[in-house]
């Protein structure tokens, strides 16, 4: 359990690059990350207001924190720019375990799917899985 913690907390740090103006890669970026939000509008969901954006670098996880409800359904959508070439997106309940979810991957945009059983802090992680450094953007959706 200590482990899970751990790893929680250095990938919080990482995460502290989210509060500053956004680059004009990053807004090609939440383009593609909204496009593929989009995409699950036609089953009903609603996007979220906001976003997060930042730099994905190798060997390196984004994590944001997210208070999320049991009873709802929600897609975490993620785009990347070049030379960003694959991300993917994990979803951690708040003790750090890893939840199961539905993904969807097209290389520089991927997305997780799941309903919460218990409502409370998730922490949703991007992973740069192939290319070199680049900006991201994640957005969300629920019904």
């Amino acid at each position: 359990m200590n482990r899970c913690l751990t790893f929680l907390c250095i990938l919080v740090l990482s995460a502290a690059t989210f509060a500053r103006a956004d680059t004009s890669s990053e807004v090609e970026a939440r383009k593609s990350a909204l496009d593929l939000a989009g995409a699950f509008s036609n089953d009903g969901f609603k996007i979220r207001d906001g976003h997060w954006c930042g730099t994905l670098k190798p060997h390196a996880h984004a994590l944001i924190a997210v208070n999320l409800y049991a009873g709802n359904q929600y897609w975490f959508s993620v785009g990347a720019t070049d030379p960003a070439k694959k991300v993917a997106v994990s979803v951690y309940d708040e003790t750090g375990n890893h939840v199961s979810t539905e993904s969807y991957d097209a290389g520089d945009r991927a997305a997780a799917g799941f309903a919460p059983a218990n409502s409370g802090q998730y922490f949703v992680s991007v992973d740069l899985v192939e290319g070199q450094e680049g900006s991201f953007c994640l957005v969300y959706s629920y019904k």
